[in-house]
């Protein structure tokens, strides 16, 4: 698993983090049961704080992308499909909701992002 810290971004690290790890869920690359690297190993490799990974980990199990054994570690969760694609559906409106400030911000109308929206879903 390779995730990319962008010291720089407002996003928070931890966040990062978890979006990150989210996203290999949901596209497959982690599975069910596999297990993630401990705590202080990810924050080694990350060059970031121990509970800056805690935080990111609790918020994955709270989330209920990942489960955490005591003394064992933290797996991916076991999830049905209709999970994942719900997951799938929220960052898809999400991503839409920033579009649609976005467009405002610069003044377009409810009528031109609609168009333009229609023009990109045509490519």
């Amino acid at each position: 698993m390779k995730l990319i810290i962008n010291n720089s971004s407002m996003q928070p690290i931890y966040d990062q983090i978890v979006t990150q790890i989210k996203g290999c869920i949901i596209r497959g690359k982690l599975k069910e049961e596999e297990m993630l690297p401990s705590v202080r190993t990810l924050a080694k490799d990350l060059k970031v704080s121990a509970l800056t990974v805690k935080k990111a980990y609790d918020a994955l199990e709270e989330e209920g992308f990942i489960i955490t054994v005591h003394g064992k570690g933290s797996f991916v969760k076991d999830f049905n499909q209709s999970f994942l694609i719900e997951e799938k559906k929220k960052e898809v409106e999400a991503d839409l909701e920033l579009a649609i400030r976005k467009g405002r911000s610069c003044g377009m109308n409810d009528k031109e992002i609609t168009e333009l929206f229609y023009i990109v879903l045509e490519d």
